[in-house]
């Protein structure tokens, strides 16, 4: 799991913090959402969890062991996807994982199998050089997975990808969830965030603004009413009804038994409707 109680950072020679006195935590078979605009903090908090950036203020503990005690061994239980790739171009994909492989001495039955299950088989024998970005993305999602770790770190895991290629990535994230893996998403992308995350923490200018469960958020920020369309096709009407005893509003009944309806929606906010009002920034 992932715990951080109070963790601050700031870059040598740099005016401010980058991230001011974050505490939240990620149990095992949970997805907490990373989620803030460029510049908020999201990679710098990654980097912390991860080993890479030290000297940070607070304390941040993987698998209930303090990150700087763990050093290289820490490697072994944690798994991460960057956004932004590094692969060795001129070797294919295969030779790619089959060198991973050998450091973590694992068997290649993981990492064949998700090649394939993420589009990339008949790609194996390719030279990365030649990759899509995408086909990028999804060779470094297997790189992470391949020796079985028990915490991930996902930086935008559906980056450049086509729609079919998010829902499969998404398939695995959610498998490896339910299989007790700890996951760390950073991304912009609410919608994924709204189908993946169990808790999501909006961040901005270094600080969290509110971490919270989506459907919770939703509910607490949108507004208890049913907006119903109904009528002739070309001149429909729009009326909202209460949620709180709507099986016996009369109005209601009445529009169910003589009008053709359209649509109807619950007046839920979108989380970055929420993002917005919560943090006076938007995602970009």
């Amino acid at each position: 799991m992932i715990e951080v109680s109070e963790l601050s950072f700031r870059y040598p020679k740099a005016p401010a913090p980058t991230l001011k006195s974050l505490s939240f935590d990620v149990a095992p078979g949970q997805i907490l959402g990373f989620v803030g605009p460029s510049g908020a903090g999201k990679s710098t908090t990654q980097r912390v969890l991860t080993g890479q950036l030290a000297a940070a203020d607070g304390t941040v503990n993987i698998l209930d062991r303090r990150v700087a005690e763990w050093g290289r061994e820490l490697y072994r239980y944690i798994g991460v996807a960057f956004e932004l790739p590094t692969h060795f171009l001129r070797l294919t994909g295969r030779e790619n994982l089959q060198f991973f492989q050998s450091i973590y001495g694992v068997s290649d039955k993981r990492w064949k199998a998700l090649l394939e299950e993420l589009g990339l088989g008949d790609a194996a024998d390719q030279r990365v050089g030649s990759y899509s970005k995408g086909m990028m993305t999804r060779l470094g999602l297997v790189r992470a997975l391949l020796h079985d770790p028990k915490v991930l770190f996902l930086d935008e895991p559906g980056g450049g990808l086509d729609p079919a290629s998010v829902a499969r990535v998404e398939d695995i994230i959610r498998r490896e969830r339910d299989a007790g893996k700890t996951i760390f998403l950073t991304t912009h992308d609410m919608l994924s965030v709204d189908r993946l995350c169990d808790r999501v923490a909006f961040l901005i200018d270094g600080a969290i603004a509110v971490v919270d469960e989506p459907g919770r958020l939703k509910r607490q920020h949108g507004r208890a009413e049913l907006s119903v369309t109904f009528g002739v096709a070309d001149a429909p009407q729009v009326e909202s009804f209460p949620l709180e005893g709507l099986a016996g509003n009369p109005r209601f009944q009445e529009v169910l038994r003589t009008q053709a309806l359209h649509t109807m929606h619950t007046q839920e906010a979108s989380l970055s409707e929420i993002f917005r009002k919560l943090t006076g920034s938007s995602l970009v």
